[in-house]
């Protein structure tokens, strides 16, 4: 009979060779390749990860994930990390830990206000919503398209009670500002770092500031395990409370597979049940089953090795980015950072002055008919969504930026597939076409 650890170290090195037989880089056709604006990059090390994870057959949270966990909080020098099965689930995790009674007064209410901002991804405001709290949405700046500190200051009221907001497209917002507003109205904040994984502020890396954070591991993002997320968070108490909503809102902390780790299984006293009840069966929370993979972990645990070259790659891309679209001062608005920051950029933003010759939709459509992917900034205006309209927010002075952003901006992308000839491609094709309408 064939010993298992054998035919596992077979199938490993023929994994291997997989990888560089079926992965092996395409040439880029200009004109008929795509110049897509994210996408996963990866080698052989993500697949054997994957392959590893599901010869174990540890199909819940395993060996990887409390590899992938240890290594997302070393990196941003966190105390814990709750691995999720998305960025927009650790969003909801993170706000609903914020409701629990635990919390006493410092609980989050139905009719509490949130500060957040309208130009932004649903999943930064739909907690907000479900929960029954108020968002209350402040205007952005150009150019960095962070939210507008001194409008923020304005928007708070006795009745706020939370700053839940982005950094938009990897570009950290103000933090010095946003947390000392924070601290002088005794508020909470969630920092939506999903499309800032990496980015750093004054030296030290976002997603480290606030009172919880949380990342995304959708395939478009700084790193990938297909669908995944992360709540982080220096407070044990919040990280426990995170844990029990992901966990059907469950009381008891053990791991799976681990059983009386905190040595009183069957010597409590919880609610109106009886005395003594199985501490593994107490649900002090209204949770979810939001958990994550052991294989989704294991590509995980591969990816962010690569995280500190991705992300000195997509500042590469971005001054590239820069380089051409500088040429047209007259037309474009460019993304800058914000003082202080160093973003791994997410995606390169553009926004179309008002003396354009042209359209932004004129100009997105002429590049993606010519195979080069642009994104809008994802809701463009939230308030005007069919799902968001009617329901209970509040503006708290006017939108008009996140209005002229509507209409007005795109973005490309900076992920490290991008190569230099797709860079010279789409500088041809914007030339041509902006002499197109230069020249009448």
């Amino acid at each position: 009979m064939t010993d298992h650890k054998q035919l596992r170290n077979e199938i490993i090195a023929k994994t291997a060779e997989y990888y560089h037989a079926r992965f092996s880089e395409k040439e880029f056709i200009p004109g008929k390749s795509r110049v897509n604006y994210a996408g996963r990059v990866f080698d052989e090390k993500e697949i054997i990860n994957a392959v590893e994870a599901s010869l174990d057959f540890w199909l819940t949270e395993g060996r990887f994930s409390e590899e992938f966990s240890e290594k997302i909080a070393d990196f941003l020098g966190v105390e814990h990390v709750l691995l999720t099965n998305s960025g927009s689930s650790a969003n909801l995790l993170a706000f609903s830990a914020l409701t629990s009674e635990k919390l006493g007064d410092k609980r989050l209410k139905a009719g509490d206000e949130v500060i957040s901002v309208a130009a932004g991804f649903p999943a930064t405001v739909t907690p907000i919503l479900q929960y029954g709290l108020v968002p209350v949405f402040v205007d952005v700046e150009f150019p960095t398209y962070n939210i507008n500190i001194e409008m923020m200051r304005k928007a708070i009221t006795p009745k706020t009670r939370c700053i839940f907001i982005a950094h938009t497209l990897g570009n950290p917002f103000n933090i010095d500002a946003v947390m000392q507003l924070a601290k002088e109205h005794d508020l909470w904040v969630i920092e939506d770092n999903c499309d800032a994984f990496g980015s750093e502020y004054k030296g030290k890396k976002t997603g480290s500031f606030a009172h919880l954070s949380t990342i995304s591991f959708y395939p478009a993002h700084h790193i990938t395990t297909g669908e995944g997320g992360a709540i982080c968070t220096n407070d044990q108490q919040l990280a426990q409370l995170v844990r029990a909503f992901r966990d059907w809102g469950r009381d008891c902390y053990c791991a799976g597979g681990e059983n009386n780790t905190c040595g009183k299984r069957f010597s409590q006293q919880f609610g109106n049940l009886p005395f003594g009840f199985d501490h593994k069966y107490v649900y002090s929370e209204i949770g979810y089953n939001l958990k994550m993979t052991d294989i989704q972990a294991a590509i995980g645990a591969a990816q962010i090795d690569k995280l500190p070259q991705f992300c000195e790659h997509r500042k590469v891309n971005f001054k590239e980015w820069t380089r051409i679209f500088s040429k047209y001062p007259d037309y474009f608005i460019l993304p800058e950072a914000t003082e202080g920051a160093d973003p791994a950029w997410f995606a390169f933003i553009v926004t179309l002055k008002e003396n354009a010759p042209f359209k932004r939709d004129e100009l997105t459509g002429h590049l993606n008919s010519k195979l080069i992917e642009t994104r809008n900034l994802f809701a463009g205006n939230i308030t005007k969504q069919p799902g968001f309209m009617g329901k209970n927010w509040r503006i708290a002075d006017h939108l008009n930026n996140t209005d002229y952003i509507m209409n007005n901006t795109f973005f490309l992308g900076t992920y490290p597939g991008l190569l230099p000839e797709m860079f010279s491609y789409v500088e041809g094709v914007l030339d041509t076409f902006i002499q197109s309408y230069t020249s009448k």
